[in-house]
């Protein structure tokens, strides 16, 4: 399997490499009319433990349906997955629906908050639906909330926040239920440039900590926090670089 630079670098230093992500020749193909769309094509691709990747691409690269593929929202037409050591490119969907509340936490460019919830309520839906009950759900959502400088925020619904800190809010629930890798889509791409640079300090903050992230963005600037850039095109990955410290 290919691997990031990184990659050879720990092996030389002789840390373990823990894959996060397996992707083997994993292929999407959609059929329009009487044509066939490889939106993905072919892509060999591992993720350990603990990296900060940013997927980089123009329009019709591919990069939003490899991220759909790597958060199991959408399943691949040929080849294999395997995420935190699980085969998952052959799970049906009630199975796919639990490795995803299991195993990866979402950030989406616009958020994705109830708007009738409080922000507390909407960090701890992942750990309802997990069925965790109501005492161990404040105690971790208020936990993550802390995480993210939100405190004095918990009670307040999300037309009562800021840009800022409805992702704030969308990061914590994302963190809720320990997931073995953060996926983030266009992270700051509904926030000014002044909140984007505090949202992207919050992720080299959760990276520091071992978090395993992968985030597509079409902003270099925002990619450059990533150790590692993987850039698409036509569906294939045409560069993975290892970013400078």
């Amino acid at each position: 399997m290919r691997q990031g630079p990184g990659v050879w670098r720990n092996v030389a230093r002789g840390i373990r490499l823990n894959p996060v992500i397996e992707f083997l020749d994993i292929r999407r193909t959609f059929v329009m009319g009487d044509q066939q769309v490889h939106a993905v094509d072919g892509v060999t691709l591992t993720v350990n433990d603990g990296e900060f990747v940013a997927i980089m691409g123009a329009s019709g690269s591919g990069k939003s349906t490899l991220m759909n593929l790597l958060g199991c929202l959408d399943t691949p037409t040929g080849g294999r997955y395997r995420l935190a050591g699980r085969e998952v490119s052959g799970l049906d969907d009630d199975a796919l629906a639990e490795v995803r509340n299991a195993q990866i936490g979402f950030i989406f460019q616009t958020f994705n908050l109830l708007p009738r919830l409080t922000a507390r309520q909407n960090v701890e839906l992942p750990l309802a639906y997990a069925l965790v009950g109501p005492g161990e759900r404040t105690e971790r959502a208020d936990a993550m909330l802390r995480l993210v400088g939100l405190t004095d925020r918990s009670d307040h619904r999300p037309h009562q926040l800021s840009g800022g800190q409805r992702q704030r809010v969308a990061i914590a629930r994302a963190l809720i239920h320990r997931p073995s890798l953060i996926l983030a889509d266009e992270p700051t791409g509904n926030l000014d440039s002044t909140t984007s640079a505090e949202i992207m300090e919050l992720f080299n903050e959760l990276h520091d900590q071992g978090n395993t992230i992968v985030m597509v963005t079409h902003d270099a600037e925002i990619g450059a926090h990533a150790q590692r850039t993987i850039r698409m095109r036509d569906g294939r990955i045409e560069g993975d670089v290892e970013n400078a410290a």
